[in-house]
């Protein structure tokens, strides 16, 4: 076996916003609904300074969700007899895929305005997608990339 990879790539989902960019927007958010919570407050309505309350935190808890999953990511290696593809969840979990690159396919799937909308390893009647946390741009630099060293694999 080869001592380096024929190719290699680690896939991770982008994430705008990081810890300190989430406090902001959450303290910028709360300031936001403060305005219209003290009429609300004022008029005697006061119910509704609650709701504005747990809007604000429903804000907080969607974004630390979703900066949650942006742990997740993938790791393609292609050697010359194996291609391995190893998926880890934003909990740690791993699912680790083995292919002999002589058989399998890179399969890209478009939408009408020819985005890549999907990308998937095909052998036989088995299929695995790739990628699926990448925009449509880094999924079609990585096709091409990943679709050039396959193709050498083969050679």
């Amino acid at each position: 076996m080869q001592d380096h990879p024929l190719f290699a790539a680690l896939l991770t989902p982008h994430r705008s916003l990081d810890t300190r960019g989430i406090r902001i927007v959450v303290a910028v958010y709360a300031i936001l609904a403060s305005v219209p919570g003290i009429y609300f407050f004022a008029t005697g309505a006061w119910p509704v300074v609650g709701f504005l309350g747990l809007d604000i935190l429903a804000l907080w808890w969607a974004l630390s969700a979703s900066r949650k999953t942006g742990d997740a990511f993938e790791e393609v290696t292609l050697w010359a007899d194996s291609l391995e593809v190893r998926h880890v969840s934003h909990k740690g979990k791993a699912h680790n895929h083995a292919f002999n690159p002589f058989w399998v396919r890179l399969h890209v799937e478009r939408d009408h305005d020819d985005r890549v909308t999907k990308l998937a390893l095909r052998m036989r009647d088995e299929e695995l997608e790739i990628g699926a946390f990448l925009n449509p741009d880094d999924k079609a630099s990585f096709a091409a990339v990943f679709g050039q060293a396959l193709h050498k694999a083969r050679a």
